[in-house]
């Protein structure tokens, strides 16, 4: 047992400190040890001389400055704890460049980790294996079994680790601003960024100006989220079932006039609809006029509660057309002895699309509609474009009365450079989307049929 044992112990002795040292010396897995060894020299590298190289070619003064010449995970771990120590344009640290040097190098190293891991529990199992059975694996059969077990995972690791680079990097970054100052008072390079904690969480929630725009914001945003989902989905679920009545004759010719608003791109829609509806000039307001239906013209982009109602029924408009597609694609194929039946049992049109009909759509829409509803959460153009988020409520902070969190979040990056409480509101808005989409999902039927 002993000798079991110390099979198992060397194997992973020296792989800890040599990358498929077990696995060369004492599995005889000659190719797989030494691509092992190759990436624990590549760590070696990068660590030791890429740095260096990279800062030579870059002419960058600050990292000869603060005497770290070469060790990139070492800069990269510098730079993320204390996010630079000298301001400055030309000889000085640029915060942010420093996060995300840092960020770069940790998820590297965190790779490198994850590797080194594997290799000791491969050595390990690869010392038992000849302990338990006396016999040898080589590299030739490794791969094979390797290969048909988990090939898919094989062709993916590199979309995986690439997806992490392109996706999670940029969420990681927008993350840690959250917890920094990073605002138009500090704006690398001529300023540092300093770590400030949950001080600005605090500060959402706390200072009058902030909650109270928060939470007035967060209310708009649900309601509208809402209103947007709902009344696209059921309005489109009417016209669909209209159009699949045997009553209604030239079906194609109205379903071609009614798709027109999903086919016209939605910027120009709304970009149309807001000359159309300008409270001055907006031909709609003076066509009211003339008809005798008011005497003046109507707000319908600068009263707040006017605005509220334009830019959801506008959103109806574009909307509705993919819903009533899907759902008619979907009434097609419903078994029509179904409806035959409840016909023969006395089930009346109400009754039958009650029970038979809308569980039937419901069940095959449920995750399309929890998407729409997590989408209209940050549907960003509806919004924009539109009104601007306004019309302007001086009792919020850099809000209109028609933002929601998305269009808020961004007239605080792009317009007023308060880049620390945009983070904090996107942190919270993945949250909010990210729960309510997580708890839909889990009880819609169609997943739990999967």
């Amino acid at each position: 047992m002993n000798i079991n044992m110390t099979k198992r112990k060397a194997s992973v002795l020296i792989s800890a400190f040599l990358w498929g040292g077990g696995q060369f010396f004492i599995g005889k897995q000659r190719v797989k040890g030494l691509l092992l060894f190759c990436i624990e020299i590549i760590l070696l590298s990068i660590e030791g001389f890429s740095g260096y190289w990279l800062d030579y070619f870059a002419g960058n003064i600050r990292n000869f400055r603060i005497g770290i010449y070469g060790g990139f995970f070492t800069r990269g771990i510098w730079g993320l704890t204390t996010l630079g120590d000298k301001a400055g344009a030309r000889y000085g640290d640029h915060s942010t460049m420093l996060m995300i040097e840092g960020i770069i190098s940790v998820m590297v190293l965190a790779l490198f980790l994850l590797i080194y891991i594997w290799n000791l529990r491969d050595a390990y199992f690869t010392g038992k294996e000849i302990d338990t059975k006396g016999v040898y694996t080589t590299s030739k059969e490794y791969l094979k079994h390797t290969l048909s077990k988990s090939f898919p995972y094989i062709i993916l690791t590199p979309v995986i680790i690439l997806v992490a680079f392109m996706v999670l990097m940029p969420i990681l970054f927008s993350f840690l601003t959250a917890f920094t100052n990073y605002n138009k008072n500090h704006l690398p390079p001529a300023s540092l960024i300093d770590w400030v904690g949950f001080s600005n969480f605090v500060k959402l929630f706390k200072v009058p100006i902030w909650s109270g725009t928060f939470f007035s914001v967060l209310l708009w945003t649900v309601i509208w989220s809402l209103l947007t989902t709902f009344t696209t989905y059921f309005f489109g679920m009417f016209q669909a079932v209209l159009l699949n009545s045997k009553h209604v004759k030239a079906k194609s010719l109205y379903r071609s006039i009614m798709i027109l608003p999903w086919a016209i791109p939605q910027m120009i829609s709304l970009l149309v609809f807001k000359n159309l509806l300008n409270g001055q000039f907006g031909p709609l307001g003076q066509f009211l006029i003339d008809i005798g239906v008011t005497n003046k013209r109507i707000p319908f982009l600068t009263d707040p509660f006017l605005a509220k109602v334009t830019v959801v029924l506008v959103n109806l408009w574009m909307g509705f057309p993919m819903f009533m597609i899907m759902i008619q694609g979907i009434l097609s194929n419903i078994d029509k002895s179904l409806y035959e039946a409840a016909q023969i049992d006395g089930g009346g049109d109400l009754q039958v699309f009650k029970k038979i009909t809308l569980p039937l759509v419901f069940q095959a829409t449920g995750p399309l509609l929890v998407m729409n509803l997590a989408g209209n959460f940050n549907g960003f153009g509806s919004i924009y474009f539109l009104t601007e988020g306004g019309p302007v409520n001086p009792n919020y902070q850099l809000a209109g009365d028609t933002d929601i969190l998305i269009s808020w979040i961004y007239k605080l990056t792009l317009n007023n450079q308060i880049y620390d409480m945009a983070a904090v509101m996107c942190i919270i808005l993945f949250l909010l989307v990210g729960s309510v989409s997580f708890w839909n999902f889990k009880r819609s039927s169609a997943f739990k049929e999967v």
